[in-house]
């Protein structure tokens, strides 16, 4: 029997004042132990598995939405973006000029560095991380010096590798190779030459990002075998030039196909703030590094929210950037649509000073994408107010709401109603259609794009090798034709004119992070890993327009759950416009400065008190 197809209107055509928000739900089992081995292996099953992934596809709307459905736009292969007003109030690093030189540049939009605020004996005792340019000071000042400090993290890490089960949140770490990193900074430091202020500073690199001479594993047992790593990746390569200490290479949700940070082949890394519950992923070990103080910054890969999920529920910054923004080159990654390499910072100030000095497109993205100027935002500039009160911040209240718990949104609001009080900004309501479609097609292009990845490697190693886990989103994976990837680019491009409309509206678009504070790790997890789709679900409900689309997009801690967990609140932005969000970003902090809570699991390496 003929079946009719839905046909979606012309975007142009779409009435968005009559579109009703639906709640967002995902249909699929969670899976443990024993019942998760035997469900992979169905899923595995030529037969058996097809027919497992078709009644999941079915459940959730997938099929009906990409193979029953008349999709009247042009697919969009990556993101494509209109061109974009330049941004107000602020310095213009230029690319192509030296990490260094641009981050000198990136000095000069900051506030003055005031040291009797930070290190005054007698100064408030509210919990607060040190800063990069605090860690600069200290090595000026002769407080300490870059080899003191790596002995302390040194100690961290082996405390942490020490845990029974273990959680060790570096994969590959060679001490002799830090203390010989940190011996070269010291030494510059008393010949008064170092390199730049993040000199010294200690940052880690997620396991899917090359750091010579580490080996790439993405978290498998296995990778390292078949691609042999020799230079470091070309955003590593700048914040080496600038005499940044590469700590080793951070553990992280295997292959980066999770969003809970789960890994039973090297060990889950735990949350700082509360031992029993996940990071969040798949940066995993990148967060955890920063949220316990071990490290300064950390650089991580977001595809589905990897950098900005950790980031939320271990309470830090997690800054997305503009897709092609910085060069990929020498992450596993490197060929996909969706993905960028960002940092992951104790502080909206950190986060800008890494992204100065290791952003910058490829040429070829040059080229095909024309990026707007990189920039930063005049922080020190006396018109900084001036621009912070002409900040339009869009709201989808209906979306916004829709979270596991009250204190999740609420805690945003007040947020958003802060930043309208102190500083001006106006807050607009606004819709965002399709974000069901969205969803589809995000996982559609990751899923393609990791499959494609991995397919080269097939031959030389099995995928019974990878995690429970990571074998069935693969399975999934598979069951994606050429003709649905192309339905969820024709997908991309409807929903890029949702937003790019809103844009003419608004400059920032505000949601919480995730719609669920860190969940708790089962133990039956340890061993064979978890399927949870409905826990990704709510961690990912708000972030896939920074993905998809490519905008870029900042978490900022703004408080903590009534179980003391921490929440964070999203700014997505207008292609390009990262000085823009990385404003707003640092008015948020400063309107909870006082407020952060030391986490449980925190190291104070600085001052080793």
């Amino acid at each position: 029997m003929y079946r009719k197809k839905r046909e979606m209107l012309p975007v142009e055509e779409v009435d968005i004042s009559n579109i009703k928000y639906t709640p967002q739900h995902i249909q699929a089992p969670h899976l443990t132990g024993f019942g998760f081995m035997l469900f992979t292996w169905l899923m595995e099953a030529p037969l058996i598995g097809s027919l497992i992934t078709s009644f999941l596809k079915h459940k959730n709307g997938v099929t009906e939405m990409l193979r029953n459905t008349v999709i009247p736009e042009r697919p969009m292969f990556r993101p494509e973006f209109p061109p974009q007003d330049p941004e107000t109030g602020v310095v213009v690093l230029d690319e192509d000029r030296h990490p260094i030189a641009r981050l000198e540049a990136a000095m000069e939009c900051l506030p003055l560095y005031d040291p009797s605020c930070h290190w005054n004996p007698d100064r408030p005792s509210n919990f607060s991380y040190w800063t990069i340019r605090d860690y600069a000071h200290a090595y000026r000042s002769d407080i300490t010096t870059p080899l003191i400090v790596a002995e302390r993290i040194i100690s961290a890490v082996d405390e942490f590798n020490g845990k029974k089960p273990p959680v060790p949140l570096l994969i590959s770490f060679n001490a002799d190779e830090v203390r010989k990193q940190a011996a070269d900074s010291t030494e510059r430091f008393r010949a008064g030459n170092p390199l730049s202020i993040i000199d010294g500073v200690f940052i880690a690199i997620k396991d899917d990002i090359d750091c010579y001479p580490h080996p790439t594993k993405g978290a498998t047992t296995w990778f390292h075998k078949v691609r042999t790593v020799k230079q470091d990746a070309v955003c590593v390569s700048r914040l080496r030039s600038c005499g940044v200490i590469l700590v080793g290479k951070a553990n992280m949700h295997e292959l980066g196909l999770g969003t809970t940070g789960n890994n039973p082949n090297y060990g889950t890394a735990r949350n700082p703030h509360s031992f029993e519950r996940y990071t969040g992923g798949s940066s995993s070990g990148p967060a955890a590094l920063v949220a316990s103080g071990i490290c300064s910054a950390a650089v991580g890969t977001d595809g589905g929210g990897s950098v900005r999920i950790p980031s939320s529920l271990c309470g830090i910054v997690g800054l997305k950037t503009t897709f092609a923004r910085t060069d990929m080159t020498g992450s596993l990654c490197d060929c996909g649509t969706v993905e960028v390499v960002s940092p992951l910072a104790a502080t909206v100030e950190d986060a800008m000073l890494v992204y100065a000095a290791m952003a910058g497109s490829s040429k070829a993205d040059r080229i095909s994408l024309n990026p707007s100027p990189l920039c930063c935002p005049n922080l020190s500039s006396s018109n900084n107010l001036n621009i912070l009160q002409s900040v339009r911040l869009g709201k989808y209240t209906e979306w916004f709401n829709d979270v596991s718990n009250n204190d999740i949104s609420n805690k945003c609001e007040d947020a958003v109603n802060l930043l309208s009080a102190n500083f001006g900004c106006q807050i607009i309501e606004i819709t965002l259609p399709e974000l069901e479609e969205m969803r589809t097609a995000h996982i559609v292009s990751i899923g393609s794009e990791s499959l494609c990845g991995l397919n080269a490697y097939r031959g030389e190693r099995k995928y019974s090798e990878l995690t429970l886990d990571t074998r069935t989103s693969l399975a999934l994976f598979r069951s994606f034709s050429a003709a649905d990837y192309v339905a969820a680019q024709r997908l991309r491009r409807r929903i890029m004119y949702y937003y790019m409309e809103a844009f003419k509206k608004v400059d920032i678009i505000v949601t919480p992070t995730t719609g669920i504070t860190a969940p708790k790790i089962p133990l039956s997890s340890l061993q064979y890993g978890e399927s949870n789709y409905e826990t990704s679900g709510y961690l990912m409900r708000f972030i896939l327009a920074g993905n998809l689309l490519g905008l870029p997009a900042i978490s900022v801690p703004i408080g903590y759950d009534k179980q003391g967990l921490p929440i964070g609140l999203q700014l997505i932005g207008r292609p390009w416009s990262e000085a823009s969000i990385l404003r707003v970003a640092f008015a948020v902090e400063e309107l909870y400065l006082g407020h952060r809570k030391r986490p449980s699991q925190f190291y104070d390496v600085l001052q080793a008190t």
